[in-house]
């Protein structure tokens, strides 16, 4: 009962893009347009920092390439993200934080409190250094660090169907005991956005596609 009643130790780290036609979602174009595109990546980023205003943390923070938004809730912090490429991104994201650190990205507005409660619970980190979550497509949506160290994700190649192995590697090979969350698939396909859709019916997401669906049957 106390470490369910202690304050949250954790920092909730949210990794994202200004949602802009042409800047992002760019592998959803076609079928949909550029617009329509930035408009699902707006939808999905909004439900995303919904979940996390519901996630116990110490902090709540948004590294974000570009400027807020209406899509923005309050509450939550926001730091620009850094240059360079993915992992060095990801690795000076780490850095700024202090104490456990959690952080998921933009493409899985599937995500709920209840799907991070083992790493966000007040026992969490009481016999983890790390936690884990992979994508369906060999990435990893969700990275969790006790001590959030950069050089644990610099050099770590991004963006190809071995990251999620070449990452959790990293952290075994330094030792951290590792806690596993479930499988994610990310929105990078029309595919995947139906997919994901299905699974969380009543977010701003799924609406969005909804939307889009209608106005290309009129």
């Amino acid at each position: 009962m106390a470490d369910a009643l202690r304050r949250p130790e954790s920092t909730v780290l949210v990794i994202a893009k200004e949602p802009v036609a042409g800047r992002v979602k760019t592998r959803l174009t076609p079928p949909y347009s550029p617009a329509e595109a930035a408009a699902l990546a707006e939808a999905a980023l909004a439900d995303t920092l919904h979940a996390v205003l519901g996630m116990p943390a110490r902090r709540r923070v948004l590294a974000l390439d570009g400027a807020p938004g209406p899509w923005l809730p309050p509450g939550i912090e926001v730091v620009a993200q850094s240059g360079g490429t993915l992992d060095e991104r990801l690795a000076a994201a780490f850095a700024g934080c202090q104490g456990p650190t959690l952080l998921i990205g933009m493409d899985t507005p599937q995500v709920t409190p209840a799907l991070l409660a083992p790493a966000l619970r007040g026992d969490g980190w009481r016999d983890r250094d790390a936690w884990f979550g992979p994508a369906a497509d060999g990435g990893f949506w969700a990275l969790g660090l006790a001590e959030p160290d950069p050089e644990l994700l610099r050099g770590v190649p991004m963006s190809t169907p071995a990251t999620g192995a070449a990452q959790r590697r990293r952290l075994t090979d330094a030792g951290l005991r590792v806690g596993e969350l479930p499988v994610l698939r990310d929105v990078d396909t029309a595919d995947d956005a139906a997919w994901v859709a299905a699974l969380a019916p009543g977010g701003r997401f799924a609406r969005t596609l909804a939307g889009l669906s209608r106005a290309a049957t009129r």
